[in-house]
Parts: C-alpha cells; structure tokens; sequence
C-alpha cells in the first residue's frame, strides 16, 4: 500500500490503542497459567495476532473472543503443534522461545520477512545451560528447540535489549521448584522488563530485583488463583505519534493513556515538555497543542522506539537537538539508523551522526518527498507525521507495515482531519 499525506493541521480526540507489550505479555501468562485468563482491551495488531496464534500452538484455548474481551484457557505448556511462527514480532521470538522450550518435546521456532534477517542473541549461549538442545541455529530464525527447559542459576549479558530477559523470566518462574536468582549485565530497556515483572504480579508471581542486576524467584512466594483478570492499558508507544502530530501541527487529545504507566515510551511526555510543546494532562486525556518549538536532548537507550518520532520532532525545532541511544537502531524491523537517516535526508533535513547520536537541526519547513519505509512500521508513522510541516504531499512506500502494530493509524489520521489518500 502506498500512503499519500498532504500538508495541513491535525484536530481531534482519539483513542490510544491497546498496548502490544502489555498484550503479549498477557498473552504469555495465560499461556503458563493453570486456569482461566479474561483479559479486557487486548491489542489486535499484527504482532498479538501472531503472539495469540503461538499460545494456542503451544496448548492455550481461546474461549471467548467478543468486543473487547478475551477468556484463554490453559493447563501450562501442552504443545498441539510442532512448530510456532513468530511472522514478523521480535518481541514474539524472544518472549516466546524460552517459554517453547519448557516443552518435553521438539518446537520449532519459525518467523517470516525481516524478522529473519534480525540476530537471536542469546539463543545458543543461554538455552544449553537451561538443559535446552538447540538445533540448525545460526544466529537466526528458524531453529529447533528440545527441553524441557530446566530452572537454575543464571548469569546472562543483556546489552543486545531486554526481550529475552523477559522470555527467560517467564519460563524460569514457571518452572523452578525452589529459590533461583539470574544475575543481569548490561541491561538495555529496562522500562520493559519492569512490564513483565507487572505481568507476573498479575498472575500471582512476584519476582524481586536488585538494581535490575539481580532478580530472585522463589515458588515459595507465589500465589496460583483459578482466575486471573487482566487490563491492558493503552501503548505509550503509538500514541507518541500523534502527539508529536499535534505539537508540531495543530491540536490533538489522547485518551485512556495511563501517566503512571512502566511503558518506557511514556518519556515522549517529558520530551514533549522539554521542548516547550503545550501539554495538558486531563482526568481522562492528554492534549498537545502547536507551539513554538526548541531543540532538546534525550536519551532514548531504554526507548528506543521512540527515535523515529523523535527524528520528526527534533526536525520541527528552533535550534539542534540530540538523540542518544544510537546503537540501539541497527537491528529493527529497518536498520533505522539508516532509514531515520534517508527519511530526514528526503525531507530536506540537516543532520549528522555523532559517537552514539543523532544531531538534527530543525527546519521551518520539510520538502515533498517520496519516503521508502523499508516496511519498519515506525517509519511509516514518522513519516505520516513529518507530512503535516511539508510544503507538498508526501508518499509513503509500504505504508500497510503499520498493521503491525497500530492497524487503524490511518483511520486516525483521518478522523482528525488529516488528508491521507491510501492507495492498495
């Protein structure tokens, strides 16, 4: 699909969508929990859709699926199939492969598109000291999995990002039987691994931490009820979009964002703030009104999902801002370092790149352009909300990548006024 977006201002109140960190995590404990699971407001991306399809495979049966309700079934891991495919979610491949491997028989862990170019650290190095065989793995998807995956102590290096971690925190609380504790180094976004701590605590399993250096389960702890309820809140990380949408170009309000919420993209408030944007948080909405913009600096090591929008709102800024967390972008669902890089090349936007940072100067306006999204999903939104400051319309190539995270950004987009012309 090609997405046309034409210059203008954004006005309206939306909804955010469900979280798919929070979904899938959900997702993962209804999987390992022995009962029922009724979950309200889950996601339906492209990403849950996949992480709902493995749980299944893996023994979870969906009951009920109406409106915004969800009830899963499950007795633990019990695999229906051979195989899970992860199509194109890193966090699936991640989450999930520690979880498969609980399994006493052979799982192949499948995914599809660029999630097969994207490296599994951790993969080779970890899963034997767990008990766990792992078969035509060449730092990539496909591989094959024989467990069962066994609890003991742990010491992991998590520079790559926090995803494993999360699998490994999953599978090891389901399946210890006393006392065990993993010690953690170099831990990248550590906002997420606070969500699968949250996770746990809802199905009645406290893990503590050190510092996040050190987390310690103990079974002795926890707390099994028949029935677990589950909210997902709204995902900090679609919404940034469109309020960086109305700092730069109108007005907009979000509603059902939680502020107290451990999602590490939240911190686009305390950007958005830095940078002088009109913000206004209500009972039951945030708003964002344009402004007068100036350059900021932000760390976005522990968010970087963040940087696309970022790149934009740093573009519509008096003055250079700086984005830190460079290293963080090569392996994406684009190499977004490089595809953050060509979108504000294509917009006419100054820039460099430092030792681990974006340095951008904004502009008063960005060009027309044609952007080729490389099918990255954030690019995508990036360069939908660039479109409003162009001085013409803008193309965006693979534009439908946003289903994998945010299917009705478009409708969005349009319900507040903006011009998008979606050709199929």
């Amino acid at each position: 699909m090609q997405a046309t977006i034409e210059p203008g201002y954004i006005s309206g109140t939306v909804a955010a969508p469900p979280s798919k960190s929070v979904t899938q995590r959900a997702f993962a404990g209804a999987l390992l929990h022995k009962g029922k699971t009724v979950i309200h407001n889950p996601g339906r991306s492209q990403d849950d859709l996949a992480a709902l399809g493995i749980i299944e495979a893996l023994g979870a049966t969906i009951v009920i699926q109406t409106g915004d309700v969800m009830e899963i079934t499950s007795n633990g891991i019990n695999p229906v199939a051979s195989e899970i495919n992860c199509h194109e979610s890193g966090l699936c491949a991640r989450l999930f492969t520690p979880i498969a491997a609980l399994a006493g028989q052979p799982v192949t862990i499948k995914g599809a598109g660029n999630l097969l170019h994207r490296p599994m650290h951790g993969f080779s190095e970890v899963l034997p000291l767990l008990g766990v065989s792992i078969e035509g793995f060449n730092g990539f998807l496909p591989c094959t999995l024989q467990g069962p995956l066994q609890a003991r102590y742990l010491s992991i290096d998590a520079e790559s990002g926090s995803q494993f971690l999360s699998g490994l925190l999953f599978a090891l609380s389901s399946c210890a039987r006393e006392p065990i504790a993993i010690s953690v180094s170099g831990l990248k976004s550590k906002p997420y691994i606070d969500l699968t701590l949250d996770m746990l605590k809802c199905f009645g399993i406290p893990v503590s931490h050190h510092d996040h250096k050190e987390f310690y389960i103990d079974p002795a702890l926890f707390v099994h009820t028949p029935t677990v309820t589950i909210n997902v809140e709204a995902d900090w990380s679609s919404a940034a979009f469109l309020l960086v949408a109305g700092a730069i170009g109108g007005s907009i309000a979000i509603r059902n964002l939680n502020t107290a919420s451990a999602q590490a993209d939240r911190a686009i408030l305390d950007v958005l703030q830095q940078a002088g944007a009109n913000v206004t948080i209500n009972a039951d909405s945030i708003s964002v009104t344009k402004s007068r913009l100036r350059a900021f600096e932000f760390d976005a090591t522990h968010s970087p999902d963040l940087f696309p929008v970022l790149a934009v709102l740093a573009a519509c800024c008096d003055g250079e801002s700086e984005i830190k967390g460079l290293h963080r972008l090569f392996h994406k669902e684009s190499n977004r370092a490089e595809s953050i890089s060509e979108m504000l090349e294509n917009f006419g936007v100054s820039f460099s790149l430092g030792d681990d940072s974006l340095f951008i100067t904004g502009a008063r306006k960005l060009q027309g352009t044609v952007i080729d999204s490389y099918n990255d999903h954030r690019i995508v939104m990036a360069a939908a909300i660039a479109a409003l400051r162009a001085n013409s319309p803008v193309d965006i190539i693979h534009a439908d990548a946003v289903n994998k995270s945010y299917p009705g950004f478009f409708h969005n987009l349009l319900s507040c006024g903006v011009k998008c012309n979606l050709l199929t």
